[in-house]
């Protein structure tokens, strides 16, 4: 089965697929997306609307402080800043200063569109075995909770070159609200409340964490109590006031130097002072007549994102049916092949080479859904031997902003695991990341901890470590049409794959493509992971064909606009309760 089928040979396929399964519902026809109306009878769940501007975010407060910015006049840029610096102080688990992640911008004027890379980095001092132990085992310790599991956090400088190029404010302004935030503190949400008392022990360790989240005698923060955050609003100060050398220099890094070297890390200095954002071309590739644009490597999102619809694009996804037992199964067993690529070939191109152009070919594609039976899963061992590691932290936050002028931004940033390290550098108020956890461990180990187990992405100094953040851009007429991301650690490719799907080949509304079911497969383990919601009968269908079925948490959080000639409909992802998307 390849692209080249035409309406007759699809029809067939459907019909004998249909046949292959007796008790299958007759399917609809299917109406394209300029013939539905975005609020209509037909839609069981409906987005939020808005005309001249748009922000969702994973938190409410930080989400109206975007749109403020955008009724102030400023640009989408502009306001993704003054949501990042928001974050950091509203949604601590994952919002940051002492992170990374990705930027995609696209500015309309132009016509462009610039990933912005601020992916942490390893201290020079860093080694490749710094992760092991005398016997060369994987110690857990020394790259999640411990100085060596903190890399150089880019977020800070992320913000201010995103600002400087493309804003059209001043840093004072679009980090006022922040300050104000962190200096008269915000109100805690049973979602804050209940994590911060599950997190105790990774947290409490540290003095420096306790006296800010564990104030009642190492107990957690109640509900509807004020969190305070003195320290980090001078930390916010600072860089208003010097822009990232308040941050990367002087006081500020000084005391995330103390802390980590203090926790037994390697970091200096230098590592801060010599960080350096890094500007990439984004990848692209079309899907249905649409254009989509992400972010290239060192995250490994776009590149198989794309990988995903080159091969989903030769079958009939729509008229098979959403979450149907036989999209599912084309879904999964593509999935398998792209993770068991993303295994060995993804890592920094800063080091190595990734072969970006042959993974996102569409005669690659060819092959891959050649090899795919139509009724019967491919056991993972026969695509490829080895495992991914068997942890990725999901607690990254992803918010996306269009404005007026067409401008938007899709952003992606986290400090690994919920809270980091779970360490407060002492006098900044600035919890500091665990993305050295992301690098292999023990590179070439089929066991290996860390992101991925290749030489590609093992520790090297200053190298990034290998992401699954995935920013998107799906453009339409060269014009932005759906912008979104998700956090949820290896599943935030999956993720961005199903919100693309389910809005182009099954006519979703956004509202409905975010609340729909999610799965995900990635190679090792060889199991389908399905959310609760997805219907049994479905999965009894799929276990008939060979895959392992497992219910698993929820996946991702996705934040979503997009763009219609009349305005913007944005959707939050109803599986986190703190979100909002807001509109004017």
């Amino acid at each position: 089965m390849h692209s080249r089928l035409n309406a007759l040979s699809k029809r067939a396929l459907v019909l004998a697929l249909a046949v292959a399964m007796p008790f299958a519902a007759s399917l609809p026809a299917q109406a394209t997306m300029n013939d539905m109306a975005i609020f209509s009878e037909m839609a069981t769940a409906q987005p939020v609307f808005g005309k001249h501007g748009m922000v969702s975010s994973q938190e409410a407060l930080a989400t109206r402080i975007g749109v403020d910015i955008l009724k102030q006049g400023g640009n989408a840029v502009d306001a993704a800043v003054a949501v990042g610096f928001a974050l950091a102080v509203t949604l601590p688990q994952a919002g940051n200063l002492g992170g990374g992640g990705f930027m995609l911008v696209h500015l309309a004027k132009d016509n462009k569109t610039i990933a912005i890379d601020y992916r942490e980095t390893a201290p020079k001092a860093s080694k490749r075995d710094m992760f092991l132990d005398e016997q060369g085992n994987a110690v857990d310790e020394l790259s999640r909770s411990h100085g060596l599991a903190v890399g150089v956090p880019g977020t800070v400088m992320g913000m201010e070159l995103a600002l400087k190029k493309y804003g059209t404010l001043s840093l004072q302004q679009v980090i006022a609200p922040a300050i104000k935030l962190a200096e008269d503190g915000v109100d805690v949400t049973a979602a804050l409340a209940s994590e911060l008392a599950g997190l105790d022990d990774w947290m409490s360790k540290w003095p420096s964490s306790a006296e800010i989240f564990y104030p009642h005698d190492g107990k957690s923060l109640n509900v509807g109590e004020r969190l305070v955050q003195k320290d980090l609003a001078q930390s916010l100060k600072r860089i208003s006031k010097q822009g990232s050398k308040g941050f990367y220099e002087g006081e500020t890094a000084e005391k995330l130097v103390a802390a980590i070297r203090a926790a037994g890390g390697v970091m200096s200095l230098d590592d801060l002072k010599n960080y350096r954002v890094a500007e990439r071309e984004p990848v692209r590739g079309h899907y249905r007549g649409l254009e989509v644009v992400s972010m290239p490597p060192p995250s490994s999102g776009g590149i198989h994102i794309i990988q995903m619809l080159n091969v989903l694009e030769h079958f009939p996804i729509g008229e098979l049916g959403h979450n149907s037992a036989q999209t599912i199964h084309f879904m999964a067993e593509t999935m398998k092949r792209a993770y068991a690529d993303r295994s060995e070939y993804l890592g920094d191109p800063d080091f190595v080479k990734v072969p970006a152009a042959a993974l996102m070919s569409k005669g690659y594609a060819d092959a891959i859904a050649k090899s795919i039976a139509a009724n019967k899963a491919t056991p993972s061992d026969d695509i490829k031997p080895g495992k991914l590691a068997p942890y990725e932290s999901d607690q990254t936050t992803h918010y996306s902003v269009v404005d007026k002028w067409g401008n938007a931004v899709s952003n992606t940033y986290t400090l690994n695991f919920s809270y980091g390290s779970g360490l407060v550098a002492k006098g900044t108020g600035i919890l500091l990341n665990n993305e050295m956890d992301d690098f292999s461990a023990k590179p070439g180990s089929p066991n290996g901890y860390g992101l991925l187990g290749g030489d590609a992405n093992a520790v090297e100094p200053q190298k990034r470590p290998l992401s699954s953040m995935s920013p998107t851009i799906v453009m339409k007429d060269g014009k932005p049409f759906i912008v979104t991301g998700s956090p949820g650690g290896a599943r935030i490719i999956n993720t961005v794959l199903q919100i693309i799907m389910n809005v182009v080949d099954h006519q979703m509304n956004i509202a409905e493509a975010s609340i729909a079911p999610r799965i995900h497969h990635q190679w090792y383990p060889d199991e389908i992971r399905t959310e609760r919601s997805l219907n049994l009968d479905t999965r009894s269908l799929l276990e008939a064909k060979g895959h392992k079925i497992t219910i698993k948490h929820a996946m991702g959080s996705t934040q979503s606009i997009v763009v219609m000639p009349e305005g913007m409909y944005g959707a939050s992802d109803p599986r986190q309760s703190a979100s909002e998307t807001l509109g004017y």
